[in-house]
């Protein structure tokens, strides 16, 4: 257990003129708060801060932010108020613990706008003072340490959110061994067998390892003498975490993982590093395509270091890690080794600034309203750039892997990527889904008559090309919802002797739209009835008696306006119930083709009917909170929906014949099938079948599986037809 004694010492060691008093007087204010109180593991409650404020003198911060790991739970978990905490400790103090404590008294419909709202916060708190981040990752690695207390549940979810945001933030702020540490954890409890499995694996060759490395490394330091360089040489294995990544990408097992050794040389110079890197090469044979400098091209979190692969001794393969003093000291410590605050400094110094990614997350982070899209860009934005492209003047600019040129166009200016059709790369003609390339010369080309389309939010990577492709769409939209609003309210408005237009100049529909639907103006009101949210019908009713309203206006608008393109001629009960409405024209989106049993989740077209999708379906992400809507399967409704199903089986007489029989036992209709053969003496089968319900199709798939030599049955989520996104039903 950690002792204030020790935390003393620690700062006193990195920062001997610090005034350790209010580090002492807020352990004690802590202790008295946090009295009586125990974590899950049956441990004090202060043992948790005492630990969050060691980690902190670990990360060599200032006597504030030792203090405030000290306090940092004491608003959340106790009576004490921020006003307490500012009288006590001042406000600098205070100002860090509000920025860690959760929105926990405020009530959200859903987690995910909890969840939000909470790194809302949080990331506005870090935009004013960087400390409130460092502060809140030192608590959640203590927490990720004593994770195992917590039920089985609230591991997995605290660690997917670790592995999600914590992690990867940690990254971008430099500090390499909180993320590591972060990493290992989250890994650990999400998947505890391959965890387990993997580090006994690891632990085997242990002895052979160290054996190894400690022979490297002689053999480096002896070459480094050979040539005059005095360097510090350590070697390591590979993080855990890091092995199940490439295993998992590569698709390999432990066996055939090779570069799981990594060596690192700290020198003085620069010149050094490149000195180094010559005497390694020279050494052993590098491997094509595995140098990296980070030295001449700095990473986001200003990580500097070169980094080469090469075959060593007994041809293992073995990175090797190049770089000085102070280098190492951002790579291990980030932002906090560049830290003005240890000088006791404010404001913002050259530090601060070099991290521009801060100051683009909170100025995104206000136009995203939508909690789901929020945690969305944040993951995004939170992965390491690692694409360098110039502009015609030779400016560098970073983006994101697979970033494109349209992500590159919205980095210039908002009007250059709105009107973007096209680049010249490298001096020829690209489109813009061309994905850049390390070392590319972009120019853009722009005209005045192009406009951002829903596809670029499928190919983009950058969160401000999103947002503001996103708020152009739609800004268009409203201004449609808002004309066909207009056009519905003149003729329905005529039908009962109102004059729309006269209404809106003598100000009655403002007041209608501010007291009777609690809208900002009329605007809002006009672009509700147009997207279908509000009926016609409703806002009549704030204007008439219910005498004069006839019944038949009684339905929301866009069923009235729907009906109309519904193909005349028998209809047939549509299998979803639309805002509690039946008999609504719906369309099923083929993106996640839903199945009666699925979960659902709607929203209203212009003009062709509500769109239904599976509940989780990444398109719904992009789509307007407000044109979304609550739909549902009619239980009452016996209906069968077409789903593809592919087959992986071994090309054997007869097999064909088995699976259309397992299919037609099951009773299922099949409306098509495409087979296909391949070499190595395998046939993939994709059949179209009619089901009544996911039920149904769990039953149809359990039993094709019990065939001999079918090794594989999937459902298909994503088929786009030709005809488009969605298929109408009457």
């Amino acid at each position: 257990m950690v002792r204030l004694e020790d935390i003393i010492d620690r700062v006193a060691a990195y920062n001997p003129s610090a005034d350790t008093e209010i580090i002492k007087k807020a352990y004690v204010f802590s202790g008295v708060v946090h009295q009586g109180q125990t974590r899950l593991s049956g441990e004090p409650y202060l043992d948790h801060p005492l630990e969050v404020a060691n980690i902190l003198t670990a990360l060599k911060l200032d006597v504030q932010s030792v203090a405030t790991g000290l306090l940092h739970d004491t608003v959340e978990d106790t009576h004490t108020t921020i006003e307490k905490i500012e009288e006590t400790f001042g406000p600098e103090i205070a100002v860090l613990v509000d920025g860690l404590t959760k929105l926990s008294r405020v009530t959200f419909d859903k987690q995910e706008d909890h969840e939000a709202e909470n790194f809302r916060k949080m990331i506005l708190a870090m935009g004013r003072d960087i400390r409130v981040i460092l502060i809140k990752l030192a608590d959640r690695l203590h927490n990720m340490r004593t994770l195992g207390a917590m039920p089985p549940e609230k591991q997995k979810m605290i660690a997917r959110e670790t592995l999600d945001i914590y992690a990867p933030l940690a990254n971008r702020l430099g500090i390499g061994w909180i993320k590591t540490e972060l990493e290992d954890l989250a890994f650990k409890h999400l998947e505890p067998e391959k965890f387990a499995n993997l580090s006994e694996r690891v632990a085997q060759e242990k002895v052979v390892r160290e054996n190894y490395i400690e022979h490297v490394k002689v053999m480096i330091e002896e070459k480094l003498k050979e040539h005059g360089v005095q360097g510090e040489v350590t070697g390591r294995p590979k993080q855990l975490y890091s092995i199940y990544k490439k295993m998992a990408s590569q698709d390999v097992n432990f066996e055939n993982i090779y570069d799981i050794i990594a060596f690192r040389v700290i020198v003085k110079t620069v010149k050094e590093c490149y000195e180094v890197l010559g005497i390694t090469h020279s050494a052993w044979k590098p491997v094509p395509g595995r140098f990296k400098d980070y030295i001449a091209l700095p990473k986001g979190n200003l990580y500097q270091s070169l980094h080469t692969t090469v075959i060593g001794p007994y041809g293992v393969r073995m990175e090797v890690q190049i770089r000085t003093t102070e280098m190492h000291s951002v790579a291990e410590c980030g932002i906090a080794a560049h830290w003005k605050y240890k000088e006791g400094k404010g404001g913002e110094g050259k530090d601060t600034k070099n991290f521009a990614w801060l100051r683009q997350l909170v100025e995104w982070q206000r136009d995203l309203k939508d909690s789901d899209e929020f945690l969305e860009t944040l993951k995004i934005d939170l992965f390491p750039t690692e694409v360098y492209v110039f502009t015609p003047k030779g400016h560098i600019k970073e983006f994101t892997a697979g970033a494109t040129v349209v992500d590159f166009a919205y980095s210039i200016h908002t009007d250059v990527g709105n009107r973007c059709y096209g680049a010249r790369v490298n001096g020829r003609m690209s489109p813009i889904k061309y994905q850049l390339r390390n070392g590319d010369v972009v120019e853009i080309i722009t005209s005045p008559n192009h406009h951002p389309s829903k596809d670029w939010l499928g190919f983009v990577k950058s969160p401000r090309a999103r947002t503001r492709i996103r708020h152009w769409i739609k800004t268009e939209e409203r201004q449609m919802s808002i004309g066909l609003g207009r056009e519905i309210c003149v003729n329905e408005f005529a039908k009962h002797g109102l004059d729309f237009p006269k209404l809106l100049k003598t100000g009655e529909m403002e007041k209608t739209a501010k007291d009777g639907f609690g809208l900002q103006g009329v605007e809002s009101l006009i672009a509700s009835v147009g997207y279908g949210k509000i009926s016609v019908a409703q806002v009549l009713g704030k204007l008439l008696p219910p005498e004069k309203l006839e019944t038949k206006y009684n339905l929301a608008v866009f069923k009235r306006v729907l009906d109309k393109i519904t193909p005349r001629g028998k209809k047939e009960k549509s299998p979803v119930i639309v805002g509690g409405a039946e008999d609504m024209l719906v369309r099923f989106a083929k993106c996640c083709n839903p199945l009666p049993g699925d979960e659902i989740a709607g929203f209203i077209t212009q003009g062709q009917g509500v769109a239904v999708h599976s509940k989780g379906c990444p398109n719904m992400l992009h789509i307007d909170k407000d044109r979304r809507i609550d739909v549902a399967w009619d239980k009452k409704e016996k209906t069968t929906r077409p789903v593809k199903i592919d087959i992986v089986c071994r090309n054997e007489k007869g097999l064909l014949a088995e699976i259309t029989n397992a299919i037609k036992a099951a009773d299922a209709n099949i409306s098509s099938a495409e087979i296909k053969t391949s070499k190595d003496n395998k046939a993939l089968c994709r059949f179209e079948v009619e089901v009544n319900d996911a039920a149904h199709l769990k039953t149809i798939i359990k039993a094709i599986q019990k065939i001999k030599n079918v090794t594989k049955v999937e459902r298909v989520r994503k088929d786009v037809s030709k005809d488009g996104e969605t298929e109408a039903i009457p």
